[in-house]
């Protein structure tokens, strides 16, 4: 592997519509089946896609894999089908449907932009890019995913799959993040004015079943002839990256509280910030310090009550850091007043419908906190 950025050699106007009509091409047999996609055969036949299935999709699918996804989304879109019914749903029921998804402001996002598109375009997406960008929590990747999968609109969509492609397409041995301009200006070259939707499509369809981060299946790649890392023998190792940095480790603790009537404590956390507007049990602030009520008074508790320490930890990582959780867990009477929280009954509680942190601390406790 080369130790310098190469110059790599755009594609010209004729080699872009050979690498696009290639594509295409093997698109229109190969194309996976997804709950939120119209595929190409139906689309010659003029089914067109829906710009909310779409968007829908697209939130969910960030930094999250496609097989974790779809079983949410088929629940969502069966629960609130358009974008009119999730404009109107309750905050916590639609928190409940996405815990376990992780990157809650995502969810929460998802309700400001449905209430946006009903309050300002008349429940229905607007065709249009800059429009789409002015929606609260649609970015650019997102506004050119929506506009050129559900529109058709000409805009470059460049997720980790479209700029491994074009990383070794272009045999780019610029290191990830610094290579994201170079790469972007590759895939806008190679966009086509038609069926830009389904050419988007067909990157990311390329780089998840093919031109895959280990062992790219190069031989049957409808690429190959192009691929200037094939030719170099660079394409394994590319795109290239810059060292991450070590995460930090946060420490807290969470009081899990049951009564003897089954109901557990509970309370809903702001709506802002890591977890926010989720369900969760009572706890700290996440510190980075291991023992930070070494010498001090311990966290306050929501109730009072005769607390027990479980000797085993939740650990979880986030993007940014991973968690070390200790958790306090206590029997409480029906007459306990919470400080902190409320009592949700045992009928009307979902493990399910906590975070995964949160989950995990229940698993914990769960077997302990018998009513």
């Amino acid at each position: 592997m080369r130790d310098t950025p190469s110059q790599t050699q755009p594609a010209t106007p004729d080699a872009a519509t050979q690498i696009s009509g290639a594509l295409l091409a093997w698109y229109d047999r190969h194309a996976r089946i997804m709950p939120w996609r119209v595929s190409p055969a139906a689309r010659q036949q003029g089914q067109t896609p829906d710009p909310y299935r779409i968007w829908l999709s697209e939130v969910m699918l960030q930094q999250t894999t496609v097989a974790a996804v779809k079983s949410y989304f088929l629940r969502f879109t069966q629960r609130w089908p358009n974008v009119g019914d999730l404009a109107a749903a309750q905050d916590g029921d639609v928190m409940a449907e996405w815990a376990g998804l992780g990157y809650y402001a995502r969810a929460r996002n998802l309700l400001r932009c449905a209430r946006a598109v009903v309050q300002n375009h008349g429940g229905v997406f607007p065709a249009d890019h800059a429009a789409l960008l002015r929606l609260p929590g649609v970015g650019p990747y997102t506004a050119a995913a929506v506009g050129a999968i559900a529109f058709d609109i000409p805009a470059t969509v460049v997720d980790g799959n479209v700029e491994r492609v074009m990383a070794r397409l272009f045999d780019v041995q610029t290191p990830l993040p610094r290579a994201k301009p170079e790469l972007t200006a590759h895939a806008a070259r190679l966009t086509p004015q038609l069926r830009p939707g389904d050419y988007a499509q067909a990157v990311m369809d390329l780089g998840a079943t093919i031109c895959t981060p280990r062992k790219p299946a190069c031989g049957i790649c409808p690429l190959m002839d192009a691929c200037q890392a094939r030719h170099a023998g660079s394409a394994e190792t590319l795109p290239r990256k810059l060292a991450k940095t070590t995460k930090p480790t946060r420490f807290g603790t969470v009081f899990i509280a049951r009564r003897s009537d089954g109901a557990w404590l509970l309370e809903r956390r702001p709506g802002h910030g890591l977890l926010g507007g989720m369900l969760g049990w009572p706890g700290d602030a996440w510190a980075t310090d291991s023992t930070p009520y070494a010498t001090t008074a311990a966290p306050p508790a929501p109730v009072v009550a005769n607390w027990q320490s479980l000797n085993t930890q939740v650990r979880h990582t986030f993007t940014h850091f991973h968690l070390v959780l200790s958790v306090q867990v206590a029997h409480v009477s029906p007459e306990a007043t919470p400080k902190i929280g409320y009592f949700l009954p045992a009928t009307e509680f979902r493990a399910k419908d906590l975070p995964t942190v949160m989950r995990k601390a229940h698993a914990l406790a769960a077997t302990i906190l018998q009513p």
